[in-house]
């Protein structure tokens, strides 16, 4: 009931006995407080028109706050890592080497972009760049290899001694440490040493020990003696010979009182270890001793 009295009272709609039966209550001092009180309060000023102009105004003139996007710029900024990707793998591939390399008693033949052939003798290495091949026919070269280069454009042989420079021929090149040589089988070899240039005529060799170089006889075969098995040296120090037969026959080698420098001047087999060995020691007036995969060479005399 009281709350239907305060309703109609707050709206001035009560009748004489019901407004009279109201100031009765206990609530109605506290609510004739209450209304004297808000009675003073005065509430702004409002402008309707201000107002809506303004809520006008910051709906729809004011920018919205969205990044806008470009999507040709995008394609721009993808494409220009595109762009870097493909010239960093470009680069790459076309800086990497083809490489061939053959472990101690090992050989293996090879056929270079052009159709030249390459027989690798054992512990070498042989490398190319496969996709300028056509622009520069270049090779680099560790240890021995018995070449046959197709005819074309100048065709390069680059070793730490020196250069082999054909147009197209068959060509022996040896370079290991203290040790280049160089023999032409068929056609003409250009050797570029310490700056110098040496022409190669079939049935020459071009041989540096040591920084020395060394006078050699004619050659007669049509090839290297390794591709038939057979390691031939003409007064060449004995240490290389020996660094030979390590290297056929994957065989550690020791010497005890013999002179490594003495120049030998034979062939030995490189299928048959204890021929091999008799080929080098008797020449050579030394001894040796074989067990397992370790053999020493001593001298006649030591006790």
């Amino acid at each position: 009931m009281q709350e239907n009295y305060l309703a109609k009272w707050l709206n001035n709609e009560l009748s004489e006995k019901e407004l009279a039966e109201f100031k009765k209550s206990a609530e109605y001092s506290s609510y004739q407080r209450i209304a004297e009180a808000s009675g003073k309060l005065e509430a702004p000023d409002f402008n309707m028109d201000k107002a809506w102009n303004t809520f006008k105004d910051g709906r729809f003139d004011q920018s919205p706050k969205v990044v806008p996007l470009h999507p040709f710029k995008q394609f721009l900024r993808v494409a220009a890592v595109i762009a870097v990707l493909l010239t960093g793998a470009y680069i790459y591939l076309n800086s990497q080497d083809e490489i061939f390399t053959t472990q101690l008693a090992e050989r293996t033949e090879v056929v270079l972009p052009d159709a030249s052939e390459v027989i690798l003798n054992a512990d070498s290495r042989l490398s190319f760049k496969e996709r300028k091949w056509e622009d520069n026919r270049n090779v680099e070269l560790d240890g021995e290899a018995f070449f046959k280069v197709a005819k074309g454009q100048r065709f390069t042989v680059s070793t730490d001694a020196g250069t082999v420079t054909v147009l197209g021929t068959q060509f022996n090149v040896e370079s290991r440490d203290g040790f280049f040589e160089v023999t032409c089988y068929e056609g003409l070899v250009s050797v570029t040493h310490n700056s110098n240039e040496h022409k190669l005529p079939a049935g020459n060799s071009f041989v540096v020990i040591n920084g020395e170089i060394r006078a050699t006889d004619a050659v007669t075969s049509l090839a290297p003696s390794w591709t038939q098995n057979e390691s031939s040296f003409t007064s060449i120090p004995l240490k290389y010979v020996l660094a030979e037969f390590e290297r056929q026959f994957n065989i550690e080698v020791t010497t005890q009182n013999i002179n490594t420098e003495q120049l030998f001047t034979g062939t030995f087999d490189n299928t048959n270890i204890d021929l091999a060995l008799k080929s080098i020691s008797t020449p050579s007036q030394i001894r040796f001793k074989l067990e397992q995969d370790k053999v020493l060479f001593y001298a006649e005399d030591t006790p």
